[in-house]
């Protein structure tokens, strides 16, 4: 605000009267003398006086009247003002009861301040400084509290010890800061029905899609220690038709059958229980694990029921139907960080013990859960990442699938290396490696076949040396989603069953995924080519194998050629999630047999989002083999036709609670079979030229 002074008009335009300076100079010197001499003799009377009176006081100190009391400041200058109690008869406190007044002291007329502007009010106390005054606490009722609303979801107790309590109202300490409250609200006014998602929720033990701490969402001790407990119960049905030989030189499932192949029905029953125990320790989501110790243990109940004798065991005395039951510890590993090597979270960690491992995008190549140690971690700022494992593998139990503690006499090294944004944003880039070495061993499964080596040719004891370089991709290139791999294998096999002597192994794979998303639709082709064998009898092993793979390609699970194991005189023509007709004895327990006919296969696929929650998947595969020398020479038949036959797939995927906590997956799949296949399992009568399956998987999952 500016202020003005008002200008009268009256007096403001009268001339200013003219003053003489050196008449006034001399009017004023002539005051100043009149003063001076009266001055100089007040000042001397003072001064007298003064020392007369300090001489009287130093002699008698009753004397004085007055007791001086120093309170505060008051004026602008910031000096003491003094206020003076007259000592009465009435006053009768005690010399030593401290006197103070709640008094605030006059404030001067001519104080023309505001009030915010004053100095504020302060008690006064005797002899005593009230700036130096300790702050007084305040009662414990009187303690500013915090309001204790429950946290979200289920938190447990809390694992942190109070180190301190409150001793003032500016701090109120809340040493667990994860267990922090919200308070209650029903946003919609329905009560919260499950159905509806709803903000603020507040859980139970039993709910494990809201925050609990069995799912790592609060410490289960301290501050950064947290537990995962995973409760999975997974079940498989399957109804499935494969070619199933006959016993011919013994007896039949039925009486007066003549065919060599017979009834290829068959039901399949998995029932798997899974406990995970995942404790780690660290922040979570902000950066990797300090350390991580987890435990699986696994129950399995195995079901099979077929309609020819010598399946579920050669002794045809054992039936048509075997039921058994499994239980492993599937994952044990202790995982610790190293060291962090950047500000931006980029770490080194080692995991060791019986771990999960996939080696590239689509597990073409090694896709397992088995006894390693394991380095790994990423580089600038995530964009790259690296791994370096080493398996000792061990045993896999026949029906269940479920590791043991047994020494397999393999051993298995894998170095990848991944690269984010590779030349085009969203696409990955990986260069790997993989070396299998298995030793020559002799091995019966449970149901007493023999699985090590391959029961075909020259079956003696033979080691593999397998290595592998790859190079593959995945992600998308502006709106086409892309993913790639090549691999090139090589090494030696000391003495190949099939071949009959050693090997040296050359062979490739290729394989190629483009996809288009359309809204809810994507189109997908892919082409897969595994290098077969073209002439058994020389040195040189040119059918490509893997080493244990799982491929999610060309249909996956669903589709028949890859779900189903198809035998063949004592091996199998392709195994169990495998797209390699590798002619080994078991991918799980066998050795890996680079004299094999190879495979090419065309995809046509189109995947369906119907809804967030039901998804559609479907699968047309064209299939050939790549050469058909070593079966020719293999079933002793002059002529093998390169056309296997068309795999054609359905599936659907459902999840009612759009989470993992309810999984539903089913399919049904065929195989219309072509000269090449038929040339493998032919019948007499000629009735049989196509295969049917179908499966239902339920999985629960807490």
């Amino acid at each position: 605000m500016r202020l003005e002074v008002p200008r009268h008009s009256e007096t403001s335009r009268l001339p200013l009267p003219r003053i003489d300076a050196r008449r006034r100079a001399v009017r004023v010197r002539a005051q100043l003398d009149m003063l001076r001499r009266p001055m100089w003799m007040l000042a001397a009377v003072g001064c007298l006086s003064l020392v007369v009176w300090q001489a009287v006081l130093a002699e008698s100190p009753q004397l004085w009247p007055r007791e001086m009391l120093f309170t505060g400041i008051e004026s602008e200058a910031e000096t003491p003002f003094v206020e003076s109690t007259m000592a009465s008869e009435e006053v009768t406190a005690d010399e030593d009861e401290e006197v103070f007044t709640d008094e605030p002291s006059p404030i001067p007329d001519d104080d023309v301040r505001p009030p915010v502007l004053r100095r504020p009010f302060e008690p006064s106390f005797p002899e005593t400084d009230s700036l130096l005054l300790p702050e007084m606490p305040l009662e414990p009722d009187m303690l500013l509290t915090y309001p204790m609303d429950a946290p979200l979801g289920f938190t447990g107790r809390s694992g942190v010890l109070p180190s301190e309590g409150q001793e003032s109202s500016h701090f109120v300490p809340m040493e667990d800061r994860w267990r922090s409250g919200f308070p209650e609200w029903d946003r919609y006014g329905k009560g919260y029905p499950p159905e509806d998602d709803y903000p603020y929720m507040q859980g139970n033990i039993l709910d494990p899609y809201n925050q609990n701490v069995l799912k790592g969402d609060y410490p289960i001790f301290g501050q950064h220690t947290f537990l995962n407990l995973t409760a999975t119960n997974l079940t498989i049905l399957e109804a499935r038709q494969v070619p199933t030989p006959t016993t011919p030189f013994e007896s039949t499932g039925g009486a007066g059958q003549m065919e060599f192949f017979g009834n290829p029905n068959q039901f399949f029953v998995s029932q798997n229980f899974f406990l995970s125990f995942d404790l780690v320790h660290g922040d979570g989501v902000f950066k990797p694990a300090d350390w991580r110790i987890k435990l699986t243990p696994v129950l399995n109940l195995n079901y099979l029921d077929v309609q020819e004798l010598g399946i579920v065991n050669p002794n045809v005395s054992r039936g048509t139907t075997r039921f058994g039951t499994d239980g492993a510890l599937e994952e044990w590993f202790f995982e610790t960080k190293l060291a962090d090597t950047s500000p931006y979270y980029d770490f080194v960690s080692v995991r060791a013990g019986s771990q999960p491992f996939v080696s590239d995008f689509r597990g073409f190549i090694f896709s397992d859960i088995n006894r390693g140690v394991r380095l790994f971690g990423n580089y600038n700022a995530n964009r790259d990442q690296y791994n370096v494992v080493f398996f000792d593998q061990t045993e896999k139990q026949t029906n269940s699938l479920l590791n043991t503690f047994d020494d397999r006499r393999q051993n298995t090294l894998i170095a990848n290396y991944y690269r984010q944004d590779f030349v085009f944003p969203g696409y990955t880039v990986q260069a790997s490696f993989h070396w299998n070495h298995d030793g020559p061993s002799t091995k019966f499964d449970k149901n007493d076949f023999l699985v090590r080596p391959d029961p075909v040719g020259v079956f003696q004891p033979h080691r593999v040396d397998a290595y592998y370089l790859g190079w593959a991709g995945d992600g998308h290139i502006n709106r086409v989603n892309v993913n790639h791999a090549f691999y090139w294998v090589l090494g030696r096999d000391t003495l190949n069953p099939l071949a009959g002597k050693a090997q040296d192994i050359d062979a490739q794979m290729a394989a190629l995924e483009l996809s288009y998303d359309r809204d809810w639709v994507r189109f997908r082709s892919s082409i897969f080519w595994a290098s077969g064998d073209k002439d058994i009898n020389d040195d040189r092993a040119t059918g490509f194998d893997t080493i244990f793979d799982n491929p999610n390609f060309a249909g996956g699970g669903f589709s028949y050629w890859q779900r189903q194991t198809i035998g063949l005189f004592g091996v199998n023509l392709v195994n169990r999630m495998s797209l390699v007709p590798d002619l080994r004895s078991s991918k799980f327990q066998g050795q890996s047999n680079f004299v094999n006919p190879g495979l090419f296969l065309l995809n046509f696929g189109v995947d369906f989002d119907v809804t967030p929650k039901l998804r559609f998947v479907n699968n047309c595969n064209f299939l050939w083999f790549d050469r058909t020398n070593v079966l020719e020479k293999y079933i002793f038949q002059e002529k093998v036709h390169r056309e296997i036959g068309t795999d054609l797939s359905t599936g659907v995927e459902y999840r009612p609670f759009l989470n993992n906590n309810v999984i539903i997956i089913g399919g049904v799949s065929g195989l219309i079979s072509d000269r090449g296949f038929n040339d493998l399992f032919n019948r007499n009568n000629g009735s049989q030229n196509g295969f049917f399956a179908s499966f239902l998987q339920i999985d629960l999952t807490y």
